[in-house]
């Protein structure tokens, strides 16, 4: 027996002291079972590949990610507990459940089986409303992990995929959070539902098959419900599994980023090994997610489809929302104007079109595409796999910052009527402001957060070479005033200068030194010639970082200072000479 670090080491092994230890008959045994298991799976092998001592660096901003996977798990485990109890039917039955307002309304089973598991399913309602919440936060936490990825530069190569890989999850989940909220066919639901036959009836040719398609004929049918649902419990989840199987693959092969300090470099990984801390972390960290959805579920409601009562085309809820996520396109949709064209007999909606069918796509081709914007006007080819702090790129968080400007602006005029009723203002008036701020509002945004990130820039450059606001004032003989500044530590000067210097890509022009013109013509030129334009306009202002000889200086003015002080305070208030008044 051994006490050491309180093991206890005789349930595997018996020794009198003198003689080698022998392993226990159930230790013999369950090495024979792995012996077996691993000669026909070959697990040793594949956890050798797992690498399970692998490294991950830790950092709060990390956890964003880990909140959105484990949200998933809540929605898969809750999910599964929902299906277990939910009919998709959209057969007409008489409600004679335990919730007596409804007793005796005609609805569909599908609405019916949704009252059953809020008010007759032990746990239901609580089920129900975690599997909201953790929707909800599911497609939060993955746009916040998105933008977190996106401002600190962890897109660039080698990551491009896996950045393509998070767009899609956020795409997916935002599809999956519709058929989701489609599916109890209560009055809400069937309004959005109702909506997207129309989006889908605005679309030239092909939409008025896609409508027949979806609902069975024509709206409402009595399809919609079933088809959705097998679309909610096995194609999107299915793909969202690989999509977030293939992303964490990834971040393991690639390793994981990290934050710039002493001891960090492109060529390593400093942190926990995956195997026990960060598992223990994770672990401990699914729990808190899950009894924070919990929390969430017992006392917040969400979605209470019993109030709304089933669907009937002749009736529609006032001030009716989307789930937040949804937000936005139909704020764009409140408030463009009435544009249509007429060809040949044909209206085509351009008032429906844009905001629905055009704009998500194309915001999310937007973002597909901006780290291959990136790489191609800065010509950057290496590998990264140190963070950038947002202030060091201002240019790229300038742009999200216009983003999130035109997301937010276009979200807020989703509740357009909202805002007016609770402030007392004109619908109109908000109206005709939105259409003009969601155009001048990004670009006020992406002026202020540049400007806001170069003048963080000076202020790192001012520390580097002057050191940090003690907060000291000292009078000098000549009676002037000033603050005396101390030199920084060498860890965070080290973390200020982590980074490498901007580069504006020029053009090499149209021929080489050999009078051989450079390959693609007049249109390789002209693309040059843009490229140099975006390259000088992305890094111009930006404040690069000290050179040697300029931080050598800047420490020995502030050792200097530091002395100075020091003798200044070692003097006192009234010890700057011999006086005979004292």
């Amino acid at each position: 027996m051994s006490a050491d670090n309180g093991l206890t080491t005789g349930k595997v092994a018996t020794t009198n002291g003198t003689e080698p230890a022998s392993p226990t008959r159930s230790a013999k045994a369950a090495g024979a079972v792995a012996n077996w298991a691993d000669d026909r799976l070959g697990l040793a092998k594949a956890t050798k590949g797992m690498s399970l001592r692998k490294v991950f660096p830790d950092h709060w901003s990390f956890m964003l990610g880990e909140i959105a996977l484990w949200s998933f798990v809540v929605l898969l485990l809750t999910g599964v507990f929902l299906t277990l109890f939910f009919d998709p039917s959209m057969t007409e039955v008489q409600y004679q459940g335990s919730y007596d307002p409804l007793r005796g309304v005609h609805m569909s089973r599908a609405f019916a089986s949704a009252l059953e598991i809020s008010f007759d399913v032990r746990g239901g309602l609580l089920m129900r409303q975690m599997h909201h919440w953790a929707a909800m936060i599911f497609i939060g936490a993955m746009m916040i992990h998105l933008m977190r990825v996106f401002l600190t530069g962890a897109f660039r190569k080698p990551r491009e995929v896996n950045w393509i890989i998070g767009c899609l999850l956020l795409l997916l989940g935002t599809i999956e959070g519709f058929t989701g909220y489609s599916l109890p066919d209560d009055l809400l639901s069937g309004t959005g539902m109702r909506a997207a036959d129309g989006f889908m009836k605005a679309s030239p040719v092909v939409g008025t098959y896609m409508s027949f398609f979806l609902f069975g004929g024509e709206f409402p049918g009595d399809q919609v419900i079933p088809r959705l649902y097998s679309m909610h419990i096995l194609l999107i989840p299915g793909i969202l599994l690989a999509l977030i199987t293939a992303h964490l693959i990834l971040v393991v092969y690639h390793k994981h980023t990290q934050w710039p300090g002493p001891g960090k470099t492109e060529d390593n990984v400093v942190g926990p090994p995956l195997m026990p801390i960060y598992m223990a972390k994770a672990g401990g960290f699914f729990f808190i997610v899950f009894g924070m959805v919990a929390l969430l579920g017992g006392l917040f409601t969400l979605n209470p489809v019993w109030k709304f009562g089933p669907y009937d085309p002749s009736k529609v809820t006032a001030g009716s929302q989307p789930d937040w996520y949804m937000g936005w396109p139909d704020g764009l949709l409140r408030i463009i104007p009435a544009w249509e064209t007429h060809l040949w007999g044909h209206t085509v909606s351009w008032n429906i079109m844009l905001p629905i069918l055009i704009m998500p796509p194309l915001m999310l081709m937007v973002l597909i595409a901006l780290p291959f914007i990136e790489a191609w006007v800065t010509g950057d080819k290496r590998e990264h796999h140190l963070l950038q702090r947002p202030r060091n790129a201002p240019t790229r968080t300038a742009v999200m910052a216009a983003l999130v400007t035109f997301y937010g602006l276009a979200w807020a005029a989703g509740g357009n009527d909202i805002i007016a009723i609770k402030m007392h203002l004109s619908i109109n008036q908000i109206t005709y402001f939105m259409r003009a701020a969601v155009f001048i509002g990004p670009v006020i945004a992406f002026i202020i957060a540049r400007r806001w990130c170069i003048s963080l820039q000076r202020h790192d450059e001012g520390k580097l070479l002057h050191g940090y606001e003690t907060g000291v004032i000292v009078r000098s003989p000549d009676g002037g005033y000033a603050e005396k500044h101390l030199p920084i530590s060498e860890t965070s000067a080290y973390v200020l200068t982590a980074r490498d210097r901007d580069e504006v890509w020029t053009p090499n022009g149209t021929a080489d030194e050999a009078g051989v013109a450079a390959p693609g013509g007049k249109l390789a030129e002209v693309a040059g010639k843009v490229r140099g334009k975006l390259s000088e306009a992305m890094f111009a202002d930006n404040v690069q970082k000290p050179t040697a000889e300029e931080l050598h200086e800047g420490q020995h003015h502030a050792e200097h200072e530091l002395h100075e002080l020091e003798g200044q305070i070692a003097a006192g208030p009234n010890k700057h000479g011999s006086s005979n008044d004292h």
